[in-house]
């Protein structure tokens, strides 16, 4: 496992949309270590989530966690498929680092996903599990939560040294 750079506002790669990942390749090594350091690399910055784009990696591959006791989740080709309601939430990224902002979320979310083991999933999800998908697969199309702040919202906290 390994630390992938991350990449930061005003890289241009993060403007871009994902390809999904063949079913077939889900399980090959490659992936399956692309999984492992995103979930390595969200650990050491202490994110909640993680698109693989942020890697500089143009995959539909997200990693979320919410320091639970169920561990980390691993999205592949993920897909909102319903929403319900709306939430104002306070949102960061790990590509923006110490800026923060109100953003209106979807209050719940039905999801559909292929797992690392080749699993189709489809889930339900609420309050920051629903934030954090969006959120993600926001990155997956080419966009940034600092496009969707309610304006004047947006504040820099200074990195504790």
């Amino acid at each position: 496992m390994a630390i992938r750079n991350l990449r930061y506002e005003g890289d241009e790669i993060l403007k871009k949309k994902s390809r999904e990942i063949p079913v077939d390749d889900i399980k090959t090594e490659k992936i399956q270590t692309l999984i492992d350091d995103m979930v390595e690399t969200m650990h050491k910055y202490n994110g909640v989530g993680l698109a693989a784009v942020q890697v500089g990696v143009l995959k539909r591959l997200i990693v979320i966690d919410l320091y639970d006791d169920n561990g980390p989740i691993v999205l592949i080709n993920p897909e909102i498929i319903k929403t319900k309601g709306e939430q104002e939430v306070e949102e960061g990224c790990l590509s923006f680092p110490n800026q923060f902002a109100k953003v209106i979320r979807p209050a719940e979310v039905v999801a559909e996903y292929w797992d690392r083991d080749g699993k189709r999933i489809r889930v339900k999800a609420k309050e920051l599990l629903a934030q954090a998908i969006c959120h993600e697969i926001d990155h997956l199309n080419g966009e940034l939560f600092i496009e969707k702040i309610l304006p004047g919202t947006l504040e820099y906290v200074e990195p504790e040294n």
